[in-house]
């Protein structure tokens, strides 16, 4: 049966406050998933972050969701984004350490989406990435999208205030290989009221296995 495990572990700022959810049989891949801006009440236990995990669980994948420092009881202090990245290195490394040869996967939403990206494209052991609500008009280095020619989701709002499904559709064609987009049509950037669809969107794209696969395009 499918096991959900509170635990803490060590970031590079202190203890990172944690929630493993692993699915009924051996999995298939270990997510990390990143939560939206600190400053602004994000947190692992967003909803939006849940249904991501809860996806991921579904489609067979161990998951695993933190609170980034300064958090709920994770230590240390908000670092615009800077020290955040090494906080998601160290969930991967306890992914990597209890799932041993399985492929890592990182994601998240919002500002969580912003620092996936930018672990995931320098992280060698990262096989895919999944972004939702991704704020591409608060972002400087759009060229994070490229993820190393690296499958990844984007999942978006069509009417997110910080970049609409159209725009953000835009920014992705450039850089074609192995990325899949889905618009939640009427969605917000924290899906209200659609949390429904963006699960669906997640849970599809990990069932088709991308880790598996590089360089291939689609939209959804």
């Amino acid at each position: 049966m499918a096991v959900n495990e509170t635990f803490d572990l060590e970031g590079p700022a202190g203890r990172l406050e944690a929630i493993l959810m692993t699915p009924s049989s051996a999995p298939l891949a270990a997510a990390v998933v990143c939560h939206a801006h600190p400053l602004h009440g994000g947190m692992m236990h967003f909803k939006v972050v849940f249904r991501v995990a809860k996806a991921l669980q579904a489609a067979g994948c161990a998951v695993l969701r933190f609170n980034f420092r300064g958090v709920g009881q994770s230590e240390g202090s908000f670092d615009d984004g800077e020290g955040e990245q090494g906080d998601g290195r160290a969930a991967l490394d306890e992914m990597e350490r209890r799932f041993s040869g399985r492929p890592l996967l990182v994601g998240g939403l919002s500002f969580g989406s912003v620092v996936a990206l930018r672990v995931g494209r320098h992280d060698e052991r990262v096989r895919a990435a999944f972004l939702l609500g991704y704020p591409a008009t608060l972002v400087a280095e759009p060229e994070d999208l490229d993820l190393a020619g690296k499958p990844r989701l984007f999942v978006q709002g069509e009417k997110d205030r910080f970049c609409s499904g159209e725009k953000l559709r835009a920014l992705v064609e450039p850089w074609p290989d192995g990325r899949s987009l889905v618009v939640v049509p009427g969605a917000d950037h924290l899906f209200t009221g659609q949390l429904d669809e963006a699960q669906a969107a997640v849970e599809r794209w990990a069932k088709g296995r991308p880790w598996d696969r590089r360089g291939e395009e689609g939209d959804g």
